[in-house]
């Protein structure tokens, strides 16, 4: 494969219309050119019914969500809500892109459980913002941390309006580090009755995935904020441009995948045209220079701005860590982690752990590495059953 192919691939790994009265949208919403969304490009063609929602942020952007129910036919499931938070580059599409009996989205669904599929600002299933275009540089202004307070926030509290009934969360890689955040928050995790983690990162100091890291040293995210680029788009000639330029002569990209993730054990590759049809999805160049913020210093803090427009923007010259000891112990969680996963390391999973008032269930798999545990061809029986049975057993839903 080329380049521009595997580095798709990789950052693809990173990631009837109903809406309450209260998140009603003006008629002034920037959107994109109409598209058919996602119910009908992926989930109605395989018999699944599926409703296209819009959420409102409290900082203006418009998010699409989706509901889905089981094949059976049934319109409404007799199960809880459930909310999926993809992860970075992605979108919804990620947790149908594997076979039906391996995708998560369908196996909770065929399980009975009221399905939504969320999709934070930015992504093509969101639908803009009340005044600003995608093309100011304002629209981009944003990290994981508004995704946490804003976009995660607002999407409980619809699911939450709309269903009267608190929500099981779904998180992966990205969709992790912004679920931990907002469960920090007494407002957000009071609407949440248990969370599945899959690759929980809140710490990425002893991460080991090579390509990240060189982009690390290079200081690549603070090279492309330079430039002005506020938007990453991987599917533009400008960024698969600037790989091309940190593989050529700076290091080996011919395995790029597993230096990004670690080696999957399980990866479905006969399934890479579709994931290539759907992604990688756009983020902001914010987003990146966070993580890699992350990286750099060993916190889980929100976006520093540096010293001066830190104590503007916080009252501090730090910004303000994320203190999971704030998590209450009554949240059941459970995790899902692998040995082989070179982003979500094993140190710094139990860094989360320790910090944690409260022990999740958890599921360590050996040989798996960040990419298996959303697109293993072994990931219903070797994660996801798992993660129904938790769900199952605090009673909210029927075991049968």
């Amino acid at each position: 494969m080329s380049v521009v192919v595997v580095l798709s691939i990789l950052l693809f790994l990173f990631s009837t219309v109903e809406s309450a009265d209260e998140f009603a949208v003006d008629s002034i919403v920037h959107r994109r050119p109409q598209l058919a969304g996602l119910c009908a490009q992926i989930l109605q063609p395989l018999g699944y019914p599926c409703s296209e929602h819009t959420v409102q942020t409290k900082d203006g952007y418009i998010l699409g969500l989706q509901r889905v129910s089981s094949s059976s036919g049934l319109r409404y499931q007799k199960g809880p809500p459930v909310l999926l938070l993809h992860g970075l580059f992605m979108a919804g599409d990620a947790w149908f892109m594997d076979s039906m009996n391996q995708s998560l989205g369908f196996m909770l669904a065929d399980h009975d459980f009221d399905v939504w599929v969320g999709n934070v600002r930015g992504t093509r299933w969101s639908h803009g913002h009340i005044f600003l275009s995608e093309k100011d540089k304002e629209f981009w202004d944003w990290s994981w941390q508004e995704l946490a307070l804003y976009d995660l926030a607002a999407m409980i509290h619809y699911v939450n309006s709309v269903t009267n009934s608190k929500v099981f969360t779904v998180g992966h890689s990205q969709g992790t580090i912004m679920s931990l955040a907002a469960f920090t928050q007494p407002e957000i995790v009071k609407m949440v009755e248990a969370a599945s983690l899959l690759c929980p990162i809140s710490y990425l100091d002893h991460i080991t995935a090579q390509f990240p890291l060189r982009l690390v040293k290079m200081r690549l995210d603070e090279v492309i904020l330079a430039l002005g680029i506020h938007e990453l788009n991987f599917k533009s000639n400008m960024l698969t441009g600037l790989i091309d330029m940190v593989c050529d002569g700076h290091m080996d990209c011919n395995d790029l995948l597993t230096s990004v993730t670690g080696k999957n054990c399980c990866f479905n590759n006969s399934r890479v045209d579709i994931y290539l049809e759907y992604e990688p999805h756009p983020s902001s160049s914010k987003n990146l220079n966070h993580l890699f913020q992350m990286i750099r210093k060993g916190t889980f803090a929100k976006y520093d701005y540096g010293k001066l427009k830190n104590m503007k923007k916080y009252g501090q010259l730090k910004p303000p860590v994320f203190d999971l000891s704030h998590i209450p112990d009554s949240l059941p969680l459970w995790m899902g982690y692998g040995g082989l996963d070179a982003l979500a390391d094993v140190n710094d999973v139990e860094h989360t752990l320790k910090e944690l008032q409260s022990k999740p269930e958890l599921l360590y798999l050996e040989n798996y590495a960040h990419l298996d545990f959303l697109l293993s061809v072994r990931a219903n029986e070797d994660v996801y059953d798992h993660m129904i049975r938790f769900f199952k057993s605090l009673g909210k839903v029927s075991s049968s």
